[in-house]
């Protein structure tokens, strides 16, 4: 399998034209999954969708959109559990079909809930209790935009339920709403806690600060510093942390999924417009 370094990943997948032509190609070297969970489940076990996104042979889509659910959701990035990637692949219907399995996210789970899978929103499309698996639906955008491109079966992934009412707010509101990636680009130990450095674009080190709140891959945390000239920032997982999440899995160079704090969007969005200034002139 091909290998491509994160800043030749990004580069790769701006590239990437938006499909809207039907067309039905086949992609080479992806099979049909052997499990009837999810009979429109197209995957090689050692192809990433990366690799098949950055083929030289691009994967083209029928002009069926899926269903889209009015409902909104909000996460507090606590990771409840970390699943494992069982398939993924390309689906007859159009899109990308992810099936993953875990035990505490399908508690109570309905067709169409939401699930935050590396704090991207996601929705539940089919499940099955006995298998302890999962199965949701993947746009062609939310690849372009995410770091759930790099997924192979195998794969570990922080998931976390939609919050309800009485749920306890022990992070953030997080929507799952990926704002960009960032790339590790240090990972130091100190004492049982681990420092983590993490290089991103300048739009979106534009909304990080010091002490504030960062979604990484679906994980609540807390900046530390933020280094301008990098465009970089980092934060510390404390042991129980490193135990719970996918970030001490990864190493040095790949892709984290970052959702900042919504509240900074909106303060930019109202300084931008002058609204602010409207306010206090009435």
């Amino acid at each position: 399998m091909a290998t491509f370094s994160s800043l030749s990943a990004a580069t790769a997948l701006s590239s990437i034209p938006k499909m809207a032509s039907p067309a039905r190609n086949p992609i080479p070297n992806v099979h049909p999954a052997s499990s009837q969970f999810c009979p429109n489940l197209k995957f090689n076990p050692k192809r990433s969708l990366f690799v098949v996104f950055t083929s030289s042979q691009k994967p083209q889509f029928p002009c069926k959109s899926r269903r889209r659910s009015s409902v909104q959701c909000l996460f507090t990035g606590i990771v409840e559990e970390m699943g494992r990637v069982k398939n993924l692949g390309i689906a007859e219907n159009g899109g990308f079909d992810l099936e993953i399995t875990a035990k505490t996210v399908l508690q109570g789970v309905n067709l169409g809930d939401s699930i935050a899978v590396n704090g991207t929103c996601l929705t539940v499309t089919a499940f099955d209790h006995k298998l302890s698996e999962f199965k949701v639906g993947l746009a062609p955008e939310t690849l372009r935009k995410t770091s759930l491109v790099e997924l192979v079966p195998g794969s570990p992934v922080n998931l976390e339920r939609a919050v309800q009412p009485i749920s306890r707010m022990g992070g953030h509101f997080v929507q799952g709403h990926v704002d960009g990636t960032g790339e590790i680009v240090s990972m130091d130990a100190e004492g049982d806690s681990l420092w983590v450095k993490v290089r991103t674009s300048e739009a979106v080190l534009n909304y990080i600060v010091a002490k504030g709140f960062i979604a990484v891959d679906g994980t609540s945390l807390t900046v530390v510093d933020v280094f301008d000239e990098e465009k970089a920032f980092n934060f510390m997982l404390v042991a129980y942390t490193q135990n719970a999440v996918v970030v001490p899995l990864k190493k040095v160079g790949d892709l984290v999924n970052l959702e900042v704090d919504v509240l900074g969007k909106y303060v930019q969005r109202l300084l931008s417009n002058g609204a602010i200034g409207s306010i206090e002139s009435q």
